[in-house]
């Protein structure tokens, strides 16, 4: 199996049409019209590039970002006769994954690191067995799903994307290793105190005194409803300049059951990983065995 990225290109306004492109970079069959070739600057989490001077680098830089997608035959999750695959459900929670291992990249690795064929840095491997399919990951599909129950969704029910931000609140208070802090801002309003009481938390240095522990770098999560059965105009430019802060972690969202993860735009055409394209669990063989030394960057995830 190979590790590869469907890149997708596609309008930010209303009823025009979508298009979409996929990059292969093992096979090297990279399609020539995967960019636009325009004059307009080309953003992708807060990089700025040109369109026809830049394409390589964009290409590189799109095929560095982790892509999770729909996986079947995965160890039942909750045991037993549990779900085996989460096609048709599981889109919003793999576009949840792919922004948190997004960021665990950049904490841990820079936000200049790149992928490529060859890499067996194992800082990276170690994000990528974050993410298997297996109850013991800590931000697998099983975990996601099941803690999905505290936030009143069965497994197998589809989630919204604060649904999902809130599950994996949750979860990153069990990842020590991962040194990160989540936020979700809801109402539209972000509270400073919050945060801080968040990032900065007290810990006791002896038996009567408080000492502040190291600041924890923050995920900070803002839903918002930009539209009802598509996106409304006026917050176009908006969201383009989404793209442009360095600290941009993307958008995850698109419409009722159909979750994308947008990373970047091309004037009024943004830029999305599609995790609907369901894959053979990396973990198991044709026979079911466990092959859980296997992960690397040949086995997307």
């Amino acid at each position: 199996m190979m590790h590869r990225t469907f890149l997708h290109v596609a309008t930010c306004l209303p009823r025009r049409e979508r298009r979409a492109y996929r990059i292969s970079c093992l096979e090297a069959t990279i399609e020539p019209d995967d960019i636009p070739k325009t004059t307009e600057p080309v953003w992708i989490l807060g990089k700025k590039y040109n369109a026809i001077q830049d394409i390589n680098r964009i290409r590189q830089d799109v095929i560095s970002k982790i892509w999770l997608t729909y996986r079947k035959n995965f160890v039942p999750i909750g045991g037993g006769e549990g779900l085996t695959s989460d096609k048709g459900w599981g889109c919003m929670l793999r576009c949840g994954q792919m922004v948190l291992a997004q960021a665990l990249v950049w904490l841990h690795l820079g936000r200049d690191w790149l992928w490529d064929p060859e890499t067996k840095d194992s800082t990276y491997l170690k994000i990528l067995r974050k993410f298997q399919e297996r109850r013991q990951a800590p931000y697998s599909i099983h975990q996601i799903a099941l803690m999905g129950a505290s936030e009143g969704k069965a497994v197998g029910q589809w989630f919204g994307p604060n649904t999902v931000a809130q599950v994996l609140k949750k979860l990153v208070k069990y990842d020590e290793w991962s040194r990160l802090a989540i936020h979700v801002a809801l109402d539209n309003t972000i509270i400073i105190n919050d945060i801080r009481e968040l990032c900065l938390a007290q810990s006791k240095l002896d038996g009567t005194n408080l000492g502040w522990s190291e600041w924890k770098p923050l995920l900070l999560i803002v839903p918002l409803r930009l539209g009802l059965s598509e996106i409304n105009p006026i917050y176009v430019n908006g969201v383009q300049k989404c793209f442009q802060f360095k600290q941009s972690l993307g958008v995850i969202g698109g419409k009722p059951n159909v979750a994308l993860y947008f990373i970047g735009c091309v004037g009024k055409e943004v830029i999305y990983l599609d995790p609907h394209n369901t894959q053979r669990d990396g973990l198991r063989g044709e026979q079911g065995d466990r092959r859980a030394n296997r992960i690397g960057p040949d086995l997307p995830l």
